[in-house]
């Protein structure tokens, strides 16, 4: 008789989210987007990413933050990939905000301007992105997906691939900051080549 596979598994109930059961790993970026007064804000993310191999970036949010309702209203946001020694400050833009709305803490935090849009990106990143509001699609439960088309993008020298320099090299040079859902993070710095098989293609 064949040993049951899951005897020995946790089984996770489904009728909660399971998320934060078991760490994860994923990428932490920086939104910006323009408050409807005119000031800009700032919100770390860690469901972000590319969306398909072309121009498209797209973050998951909630109709309750005002990221998502910026983004909605001004058609426009920006992105930011911290290093891992902003870790404080992308953790900063967290903050929760005061009596009037505003965040008190982002005043702290060093930005330089967007080059396209109404926006700020967070200064020393290693690689900036302006993206134009492509949609939205709502409803998964309560989050949604917010969806832009990247229309400039900018990266640091140091974080650059090259067609001189090993890919083991750059990282090396520029640790990748990696967010381990629930609540703790990594810098990556050491890689090795995934093992595709001969003949693979995206």
């Amino acid at each position: 008789m064949t040993e049951d596979p899951y005897a020995e598994l946790v089984p996770l109930g489904t009728h909660h989210p399971i998320w934060d059961r078991f760490f994860w790993v994923a990428p932490l970026v920086v939104i910006g987007t323009r408050e409807v007064n005119g000031d800009f804000d700032l919100a770390p993310k860690h469901m972000a990413g590319p969306l398909g191999w072309q121009n498209y970036f797209s973050f998951v949010c909630t109709p309750k933050h005002a990221t998502y309702r910026n983004a909605q209203r001004e058609k426009a946001f920006t992105v930011s990939y911290p290093r891992p020694d902003q870790v404080v400050m992308a953790g900063l833009a967290a903050s929760p905000r005061c009596d009037d709305g505003s965040k008190a803490t982002l005043k702290s935090l060093p930005t330089i301007p967007a080059r396209l849009f109404e926006g700020v990106l967070l200064r020393d990143s290693y690689v900036y992105l302006e993206c134009q509001l492509d949609r939205i699609v709502d409803d998964f439960g309560v989050n949604s997906l917010v969806v832009g088309k990247v229309l400039a993008a900018h990266v640091h020298p140091d974080a650059a691939r090259r067609e001189d320099r090993d890919d083991q090299d750059v990282v090396r040079d520029c640790p990748v900051l990696a967010y381990l859902s629930p609540h703790r993070f990594a810098a990556v710095r050491d890689t090795h080549s995934f093992p595709l098989p001969e003949g693979f293609s995206r």
